[in-house]
């Protein structure tokens, strides 16, 4: 385990020294730039980075604060991105021997709005393979002998140390609310088609564009800088609300669920999770749970069996690409992951898909029956602390739910089991994203 707990590193908190000419996002770069000398060697968040590019960018930021005309609140920002979003100035590999060295020569929607906003791309964080499995050997930077928690690996570490302030990632299973628990970061997944994935090898019908930062405000304006410029994915409205962070407003009632997950829940976490649940209640929210609420109880139950029916969706969605791959690229270089991906997925139906979907779309109406009856649900964000060892990135279980729903989720790294990072997730109704937002940030202020 590290000698000492991480610490992350906020932009938000270095605005005021720019505004006094104390620092300047140059300066805050340096720092950046040091902490990924000392940290990176072990750490191994980045497959790609762009330091002189960065520096050029964060003086020109820097000329903007000194002059006024700064761009966004997140103008001078270091940022990773996920390495299955294009970058015009790096390659974008996918986490795939196949794809070692591509280069598009383009940004994605995402990273094009981030640079309008001033905002400043780094790196290439490290991803599973076309963000699904295996590993790609980034550490738990609170324990170098912990998974980082996948498929936004190195995102995640790289916040989560300090590395950078915050970054992008995705989710189609688990892939931000998971490896944010696991690293003790912030972390939002907006509602279905928040984020405008354009120029992202992302293809799948329940994933998202996710945002990753050291404190919860600044997870929303990097969401909503981004919409604000390119929307959300084409047919959807995005993420919507105020550029600066909503207010703090705490929910009348929250949901407590349980998921399919609580099987599996280690003790610590269970006990972790009745604390939190204990705050809520001294602080006069009325939380409800499957016991004493009858729409609560059919949720749970729809939801139950929710990681197969995510993994078969997200299967039958990866049949192509990955049939052209082993067809007409070279086949030895994909995962025997990918290849066992592969093959059960041709041994699918069009008809078996249809019965998931329309399963899915079942779960979705109950679970927005509930939308008059509940502010916000709170459950964990992953079973436990983040396992040991580099091979598995741990279990999703805590957070299918938000993918196969659609819905907006927040991890808040406020609890602990062992000494080790756990978030608790808030999640909200489609399309209220602000709403959950103004209750997580209520929820956050009791810890």
């Amino acid at each position: 385990m590290a000698t000492k707990a991480p610490k992350m590193r906020s932009y938000l908190a270095a605005i005021t020294s720019f505004e006094e000419g104390t620092a300047s996002p140059r300066s805050f770069l340096e720092d950046c730039l040091a902490s990924i000398d000392e940290l990176e060697p072990e750490v191994g968040a980045f497959v790609a980075k762009n330091i002189e590019g960065a520096r050029l960018a964060a003086d020109f930021s820097s000329k903007r604060w000194k002059d006024g005309d700064m761009r966004s609140l997140i103008d001078g920002m270091p940022l990773c991105i996920k390495d299955i979003m294009e970058t015009a100035d790096m390659p974008t590999g996918q986490g795939s021997d196949l794809f070692t060295g591509w280069e598009g020569k383009r940004d994605c929607a995402a990273v094009a709005a981030l640079r309008e906003s001033g905002g400043i791309i780094l790196g290439k964080a490290v991803t599973t393979e076309f963000a699904s499995q295996p590993a790609r050997g980034t550490r738990n930077p609170w324990d170098l002998k912990r998974t980082p928690g996948g498929s936004s690996s190195g995102t995640a570490a790289s916040v989560g140390c300090g590395m950078v302030p915050g970054g992008l990632g995705t989710q189609g299973l688990g892939s931000t609310i998971r490896p944010a628990s696991f690293c003790g970061v912030f972390a939002f997944k907006p509602s279905l088609g928040g984020i405008n994935r354009g120029g992202t090898f992302d293809y799948l019908s329940q994933s998202c564009s996710t945002t990753f930062a050291a404190t919860l405000e600044e997870t929303w304006i990097l969401a909503r800088e981004i919409v604000s410029r390119v929307g959300g994915d084409p047919g959807f409205k995005g993420v919507s609300g105020p550029i600066k962070p909503p207010p703090s407003k705490k929910p009348g009632r929250v949901v407590f669920l349980e998921t399919e997950g609580w099987s599996k829940a280690e003790g610590g976490a269970r006990e972790a999770l009745a604390e939190a649940r204990s705050r809520l209640t001294a602080s006069g929210i009325e939380v409800v749970d499957k016991s004493n609420h009858s729409g609560v109880l059919a949720l749970e139950n729809a939801i139950e069996g929710g990681v197969n029916l995510t993994g078969g969706i997200n299967s039958w969605e990866f049949r192509w690409p990955l049939n052209t791959y082993a067809r007409d690229m070279d086949r030895n270089k994909l995962s025997r992951e990918a290849q066992d991906r592969l093959a059960f997925s041709e041994a699918m139906t069009h008809d078996d898909y249809k019965e998931l979907i329309n399963k899915r779309s079942e779960i979705r109406d109950i679970y927005g029956m509930l939308n008059t009856d509940a502010d916000v649900f709170v459950t964990l964000s992953a079973p436990g602390p983040a396992p040991v060892g580099l091979e598995w990135t741990g279990d999703a279980v805590f957070a299918v739910p938000s993918s196969i729903l659609g819905t907006p989720s927040f991890s808040l790294p406020v609890l602990q089991v062992e000494g080790l990072p756990l978030g608790l997730q808030v999640m909200g109704f489609t399309d209220e994203d602000a709403i959950t937002f103004s209750a997580a940030r209520a929820i956050l202020d009791l810890f």
